[in-house]
């Protein structure tokens, strides 16, 4: 009797150890929730050139590009410091603004700083981005009940208590009038890869890096023409807004800008930006 209730706690301890195995395994294979990546938006090394696509020999780039001297301004020391401060001024007015007017905007103006936002530098030049701008207020409202049918779900489902808790001090929520009332909508889109003049795909270096830093010099260029927007990554949008506007499928959906002047009723949080010496380091 007592050999066989020896045997029996042999047995549970090892059925438990066991057990106990298992679920250290399946906790370290369980992927770590990330509720804000989008699954459509995965960078250029999420989506592979296929071997058998690649072109080794050219990247439709001219290997013998001519090479010419570049001269530029070189200011004062003075005007430099003048310069400078001037351009962190105007910038540091900038506000993410989500009560915008319906007043129309000249044209003229979106197409500059879109011209600004494409002198951006990118991996081997190859400038992997698409600025689709919609004037419509048709597609404008389309655009409208899809992002904010999705972000129902997200504010109720997929985000969690902590981000949504995080936002309510910004009073945000899924309702997003700002995208029909904006004269202008701006959708970035970030072109994981492209195509060649023979049909194979075309590698688009560091294209998310390369885009957002378009997307940087576009808000500065907006904030200089003196309109405002408010920066939206519209989460498990992308796949029904680039069918919407007939992006191919090498287009994911990085950024939506609304973009119009400001409400006169317009309001914004009481926020504070990190103060020079806890943003930079000097070595």
């Amino acid at each position: 009797m007592f050999v066989q209730a020896i045997i029996c706690v042999l047995i549970g301890v090892i059925l438990k150890k066991s057990d106990g195995e298992k679920e250290k395994r399946e906790t370290k294979s369980k992927p770590v929730s990330r509720p804000w990546v989008d699954e459509d938006l995965k960078d250029g090394t999420d989506h592979p050139v296929e071997e058998e696509e690649v072109d080794e020999e050219w990247q439709g780039l001219d290997e013998n590009v001519a090479h010419v001297p570049f001269f530029a301004d070189r200011y004062s020391e003075a005007e430099m410091i003048k310069r400078s401060q001037a351009f962190y001024e105007l910038l540091n007015k900038r506000r993410s603004v989500r009560f915008l007017s319906d007043e129309p905007v000249p044209r003229e103006v979106i197409d500059n700083v879109i011209r600004t936002a494409g002198t951006s530098p990118s991996g081997a030049h190859t400038e992997p981005w698409t600025f689709v701008v919609v004037q419509d207020p048709d597609v404008k409202h389309r655009i409208r009940e899809i992002v904010e049918e999705e972000e129902e779900i997200n504010y109720k489902k997929r985000m969690g208590d902590k981000w949504v808790n995080d936002l309510k001090r910004l009073r945000t929520n899924w309702i997003k009038e700002y995208l029909d009332t904006a004269p202008y909508l701006i959708l970035i889109f970030k072109q994981v890869y492209g195509r060649l003049p023979n049909g194979k795909k075309k590698t688009h270096y560091y294209n998310e890096i390369s885009v957002s830093i378009a997307c940087g010099i576009l808000l500065a260029a907006l904030q200089n023409a003196g309109l405002y927007t408010v920066t939206t990554t519209p989460l498990n949008c992308g796949p029904h807004l680039r069918a919407l506007l007939r992006r191919p499928a090498n287009e994911k959906l990085l950024l939506l800008l609304p973009v119009g002047y400001l409400k006169r009723d317009a309001t914004v949080p009481v926020l504070t930006r990190k103060p020079l010496e806890d943003i930079m380091v000097v070595v």
